[in-house]
This record gives C-alpha cells, structure tokens and sequence, in this order.
C-alpha cells in the first residue's frame, strides 16, 4: 500500500455562520479550539499520523487568520521528498464564481489535482473534531477494489435527520444516500441506529476527475458530494463504505461537527472533565498546531481566604497569568490575563483577553 500516491484535498471555505461572531474574523476551520488549537489542526493532525503528506487546502472565506496559521505551525513536511501542505485560494480557473458547493471546490482545482498524478484522492472537511487513520480506510478501499469509499459514523435513529444516511448491503457497498432524511433508513439488523455520512471520501483519481466533469456540465445540480456526487456515482460505480474506526481510545466513538455555538461550548468544557470524551493526552496520537512563543502559564498571591491564584479542572494555555484570581472549569487560550479578585467559571477565553479585577464571568 502506497501512501505517497495518494493527494489530500482539504476543504476549509466554510462560512460557519452558525458560529457567529467566532467566526466574525476567520473561516470555521481556524476558530481555537481547547486552547491553543484551531479546528482545522484535528484533521491535519490526522493526516500527517496516518502517513499522508500531500495536502491541498481549499480556502475561501477570511481565510487570513488560516494562511497565516498554516504557514506557521504547518511546516513540518519535506519538500525535497514531493511532500507539501499547501493552501487553494479560489482561482476563477473555470468561471467568474466561487466555489458553488463542496465538489465545486474540488472542480476548479482540478488542474492543480492533476499536475500531481495522484492514483487515489481523499476529500476532507477542515470544520470537524475526531482522529481518524486514513490509511486503514485506504487499505478497506483497495480490499472492496472501490471506485469510492465514503466513511460512515453509527449515529441514534432519532438523530440521523442531521446527517447524510448512507444505506449499505450485507458487503457494505452502499445502495443508497439519503441527505437528511425525515424517515432515515437503519443499517441492516438494527432498527435503532443508521450510518451517518462523515463528509470523508477516497476516490480513484480519474473515476474522481470523471464525476465532477460530469456534475460540472450540469445546470440543476447543488456540486454537493453528498447531494450530487455519490449518489450519482452509486448508479454506476462500486462504492463502499467504510465504519468509522475511533483513534480515541474511549467507550464511545468521538466526532463531533462544533458548528454551532452550543456544540462548540459543550464539546470545550468536556475538555476541562477529569476523564474528557476527548483525549487531547495521547503521546500516540500527537495533536499538532501552531504554538507562539510564549512563557509558561503562571498562578500568583497565595493569600488563602484573600487573594490566590489558582485554576481547577481548567486547560490553561500557555503565557496565561492567573492573578490572585479562581478559574473554574474554564478553557484559556494563549496569553490571557487574569487580574485579581476575578470569579471565572464554565468560560472560554480566547487568545489575549485581558479580565480586569473584581470580575465575574
């Protein structure tokens, strides 16, 4: 099994409008998240584990903020060996439009897609939190000898109206694709549970290259992968899918799509629990990302029954300065300063908030 054939497109054009104002001032995939990370350093992250360094990222919407956190936290590739992790801006290479929908992103890149020869193509989201090993999805690809292999999260039947519901036969194949269906089909022998669409798929490059020329040419379609693409493809092609295997290590399968404010909030003061459903510890699985050069946090005063600098079942990022103050269950980012006689509980603050003193948060 190859893993330098392969080529990673990495779509990271999202608006996020459901995480608004996070994403006042950056695309989705670089809003922090648990600390000093951005969003988009999980799927990275599980690319350069999983062996793949070929990776082209799609931007689009104020993508600033992800440049510059790309260019400097990212650099951990060789260019001398054909490796790259490189950012595509909207090129108008084929029209006067942005990007129309998630293969349309894909299609007017395709000229950058091809100059690489790639044999396989994997499309990712940038806006997700999980670890994944691709390759063990690549070798189930070339087992089913698939012309496309989509990965598929088991989710509860009550809430697979949220997802794309693929449908599989007893081999897996997929038979059908549902874009959030109000009556969802469940997977064979269990009523209560259906397969949800993770937004992952590996693709042979020229069945690839195939399908977005012919989804390009027409005019009603929405350029959706999951709309257009797969179930276009599904008429014609073996495609299979593939079950979600969690790098976790926990009970439950861990993904979360944080895209919306609630989701987001819910899924950082996890982090702050004793035994988090996400293991940001796991010396296996390194979480990378761009760390500034900042000193170590600090707590200071120790008056007890006064004024003392402490923080519990907290993430404290580096450069942080607890003054005289009580954090509780809160997640800080970088350089943050928190002045005495501050109260702050159940909150997130992001990089280089300063909370002046006798504050309650």
């Amino acid at each position: 099994m190859d893993l330098d054939d392969i080529l990673v497109v990495l779509l990271a054009g999202g608006t996020g409008e459901r995480l608004y104002p996070l994403t006042k001032e950056r695309a989705k995939p670089a809003v922090y998240f648990g600390g000093p990370y951005r969003i988009i350093d999980f799927t990275l992250s599980n690319c350069i584990n999983s062996g793949l360094r070929r990776i082209f990222i799609a931007t689009q919407y104020k993508s600033l903020s992800l440049n510059r956190h790309v260019r400097m936290g990212w650099n951990v590739v060789s260019e001398e060996l054909g490796e790259f992790i490189e950012l595509l801006p909207p090129q108008k290479r084929v029209g006067e439009h942005w990007y129309l929908g998630t293969a349309d992103a894909v299609y007017q890149n395709l000229y950058s897609i091809a100059r690489e020869s790639p044999s396989h193509v994997i499309v990712l989201s940038g806006d997700h939190v999980y670890k994944m090993d691709y390759s063990k999805m690549f070798r189930f690809h070339l087992d089913r000898q698939a012309d496309a292999t989509l990965a598929a999260l088991e989710v509860p039947i009550t809430e697979a109206p949220r997802f794309g519901i693929v449908t599989i036969d007893e081999v897996d194949r997929v038979i059908g694709f549902q874009e959030k269906p109000e009556t969802p089909t469940p997977i064979p022998g269990s009523q209560d549970v259906a397969l949800g669409s993770m937004g992952i798929y590996i693709f042979r490059g020229d069945v690839l290259v195939r399908a977005l020329e012919e989804d390009a040419a027409r005019a009603d379609s929405e350029h959706d992968f999951g709309k257009n693409i797969i179930p276009s493809l599904i008429q014609t092609s073996p495609v299979f899918c593939y079950r979600f295997y969690d790098e976790n290590k926990k009970a439950a399968k861990y993904w979360r799509d944080i895209g919306t404010l609630d989701a987001y909030f819910e899924a950082s003061m996890d982090l702050c629990q004793v035994n988090p459903e996400f293991n940001l510890y796991d010396p296996e699985w390194p979480l990378r990302t761009y760390q500034p050069q900042a000193p170590p946090a600090k707590f200071v005063f120790a008056e007890q029954g006064h004024r003392c600098g402490q923080a519990l079942d907290s993430v404290i990022s580096s450069g942080c300065i607890i003054s005289g103050s009580r954090v509780i269950g809160s997640v800080l980012c970088p350089n943050v300063r928190v002045h005495s006689f501050c109260e702050i509980e159940q909150s997130i603050l992001m990089p280089g908030v300063r909370v002046g003193r006798h504050a309650r948060l």
